[in-house]
């Protein structure tokens, strides 16, 4: 009976193992082929734009200073108001410069009257012709006393000499002013608001490629023609604010080796302030045949760029990419695609170099609209 039973024992142990061994030695299924997204790049005709980092400034930008000596006397502004050419921002006190008008007119109604005298008297020999061209003298600068003396009296009112907005008043009523032309007080700024300029610098690269887009008459020089520009605020995403070129130097500055570009832009609203920071964008070529990709399929491997392929068997492989200029804040321009490329465009932690995957083909093209 024992016997028996350890038969039994040996004979279920015997079994087990073989079971075992049959599992280990069973050859384990491949994992399926993980989905990914594809697409073929984007060949699109564009127009080619160039990107500068710059700031505005005004059209016009004056410092009111006082052109008479005197006490202030009224500020008829407030502090960061719109004001208009001619009025009326500050008056020194006038009443000096009445008394001293009175005074040269006396002074030119007596040498005109002295004058008239001279010349009757003349004609009668009774005086010398010396006498007379001193009398003419003295009239003649009788004259321009009084003219000196109601130029000083309009002087008193302090107008605006251009449209714009004005600073804050830096004399308060009541301080001596120096009307003296090399010492002349400051006593506010203005600046004109519509239209605005906008001002950025180029590199010596950047300059060639313009001169010789010219002369290949791929592209007009912005001294010639109104290049179109597009400018964004650092809060904004997109180029809203539109302009045209209007100046480039006549140099390249030999400590920076770059050359001073400038746009004018319409700035009714007025918000466009001298100072601010913009990021400025000017048409380079019109009617050229791009491939796009969206930005962000594209990797890095130390300085290499690359995207990933598919090849006939849907297998995975990295291809080498030059890239171009950002086309907008998603697609950027490359160099190294042909228009039968299928890239790899979402899903790219799956697909690692030498993996099969299944496509599922989509249409960026259709996801990336046609915008300029």
């Amino acid at each position: 009976m024992r016997q028996i039973v350890r038969l039994s024992v040996v004979s279920v142990f015997l079994f087990s193992l073989v079971g075992c061994d049959k599992q280990e030695t069973s050859t384990p299924q491949a994992p399926p082929a993980p989905p990914v997204d594809v697409s073929k790049p984007i060949t699109r005709v564009i127009t080619e734009w160039d990107e500068y980092t710059g700031r505005f400034g005004a059209v016009e930008e004056v410092e009111v200073r006082a052109r008479v000596s005197g006490y202030l006397d009224k500020v008829n502004f407030k502090d960061g108001q719109l004001v208009n050419k001619g009025d009326v921002l500050f008056i020194i006190d006038q009443r000096p410069f009445e008394i001293a008008l009175q005074a040269a007119d006396s002074r030119f109604e007596l040498a005109e009257k002295e004058l008239e005298r001279g010349r009757d008297l003349r004609k009668k020999n009774s005086i010398s012709q010396e006498e007379l061209d001193n009398r003419v003298s003295r009239f003649e600068l009788a004259q321009a006393e009084l003219d000196r003396a109601k130029l000083d009296l309009e002087f008193t009112q302090i107008k605006a000499p251009i449209s714009g907005l004005a600073s804050r008043d830096l004399v308060n009523v009541g301080n001596l002013v120096n009307g003296t032309a090399s010492n002349a007080t400051l006593l506010t700024t203005i600046v004109s608001v519509d239209p605005i300029h906008f001002y950025f610098d180029a590199g010596q690269r950047e300059y060639l490629r313009y001169v010789r887009l010219n002369q290949s008459k791929q592209r007009e020089s912005s001294r010639t023609s109104p290049t179109p520009v597009a400018v964004k605020l650092q809060d904004e995403n997109d180029y809203v604010h539109e302009g045209v070129m209007d100046f480039v130097d006549n140099r390249v500055d030999t400590s920076t080796g770059t050359i001073q570009g400038r746009a004018i832009l319409d700035n009714a609203e007025g918000y466009l302030l001298p100072g601010l920071f913009g990021r400025l964008r000017v048409q380079a070529r019109t009617d050229v045949e791009a491939t796009l990709i969206p930005d962000d399929v594209i990797g890095t491997n130390q300085s290499l760029k690359y995207v990933m392929v598919l090849d006939g068997d849907n297998r995975v492989n990295p291809k080498p990419i030059t890239l171009g200029k950002l086309y907008n804040k998603n697609l950027r321009i490359v160099q190294g695609l042909s228009p039968n490329d299928v890239i790899v465009v979402n899903g790219l932690l799956r697909a690692r170099p030498g993996m099969i995957v299944t496509p599922n083909e989509v249409d960026i093209a259709a996801q990336y609209p046609h915008n300029e």
